[in-house]
């Protein structure tokens, strides 16, 4: 009876084992700008930090310096064992297909890109939504009447969400104009804050009164810039308004945070999927802050105005241009 019940729990314990999924070895890379950069990379780390806390499953990152990591630092994390590796930013695609490739049982993700292959999860987001929401807000709060919206690398995706911007902005009044400037064409464009404000400087001795950035760590320059004269600024990415209170109106929310999390999650609870997963609206994966540091900003008609606005898209009444699938802003 003894050597039974011993055998009993044996077994029982090799069953349950699957149960427990989720012996996980996550890991993030991130894109150039560095993980603290109040934006982006920010996100990512946010939502990997936010498994973390609530799981004790621990996780790698790096940060690249150049575009040569990239491959380096993905077989790295592949090579001990590393899965799912999440790449942050379109830049990671090249890397991420030639890696997938050699560790066909890893998992692995990537934001902002597609990589068409059996063990990569392809994360992407509906920007132009979210865009068209900061822009109604920015056409409600301007006196001027002119807007600034100032890019990072001039790419289909930063374009994608100026046009959203400004889409927004011309729902609200079609005669307001809307300044735009890119930083770059190289990754530099990504992390230069002294150009962002000048830019952003640029725009504001036009008229502009409200300036969005989708610059990542160039758009602190910008924020920057719009706060000493006195003007408003727009984040992006993550929350930004607590970086100058009451002088940032809002930012465009792209949930990072929640690609990151999902991805480990997922694979912790053996629910891990490949294939393309798209995020938007409706799906939560884009949105408007909204807290103390801006709750002076917004008033009654532009709250109205926006919630209006969101529940037009998420319905499918309003449908915002999506530069990426065609290459002509109509607004």
């Amino acid at each position: 009876m003894r050597k039974t019940s011993l055998g009993l729990a044996a077994l029982a314990a090799v069953v349950a084992v699957p149960a427990l999924a989720a012996d996980i070895q996550p890991a993030v890379l991130y894109d150039l700008g560095g993980k603290f950069d109040k934006s982006f990379n920010e996100a990512a780390f946010n939502g990997a930090e936010k498994f973390h806390k609530e799981t004790s499953v621990e996780f790698r990152d790096f940060e690249i310096q150049n575009d040569a990591q990239r491959e380096q630092a993905l077989r790295n994390f592949a090579r001990k064992g590393n899965s799912p590796i999440v790449a942050i930013g379109f830049t990671q695609a090249t890397a991420i297909e030639k890696v997938a490739k050699e560790f066909p049982d890893l998992k692995f993700a990537i934001v902002d890109m597609v990589v068409d292959l059996p063990n990569v999860r392809s994360i992407v987001f509906k920007e132009q939504e979210g865009s068209y929401l900061v822009g109604v807000l920015a056409a409600q709060a301007s006196k001027s009447k002119k807007l600034g919206f100032v890019g990072g690398m001039d790419i289909p995706l930063i374009r994608k969400f100026s046009c959203g911007y400004v889409g927004g902005a011309k729902s609200i009044d079609p005669k307001i104009e809307v300044f735009q400037n890119m930083t770059g064409t190289t990754g530099a464009a990504w992390n230069d804050p002294v150009k962002g404000g000048e830019l952003a400087k640029s725009q504001i001795d036009r008229g502009a009164d409200v300036i969005y950035h989708a610059a990542g760590g160039t758009g602190l320059g910008v924020l920057q810039a719009a706060a000493d004269a006195g003007k408003l600024g727009i984040g992006v990415d993550s929350n930004q308004n607590h970086l100058h209170p009451g002088k940032v109106l809002t930012s465009m929310l792209k949930r990072v945070d929640v690609a990151v999390y999902d991805a480990f999650a997922d694979a912790k609870a053996d629910k891990w999927t490949a294939g393309v997963k798209v995020l938007g609206l409706k799906e939560g994966g884009v949105g408007w802050a909204d807290d103390a540091n801006n709750k002076a900003l917004v008033t009654a008609e532009a709250r109205a105005a926006v919630e209006k606005a969101a529940a037009d898209i998420v319905s499918g009444k309003v449908v915002v241009h999506d530069y990426m699938a065609d290459k002509a802003c109509p607004y």
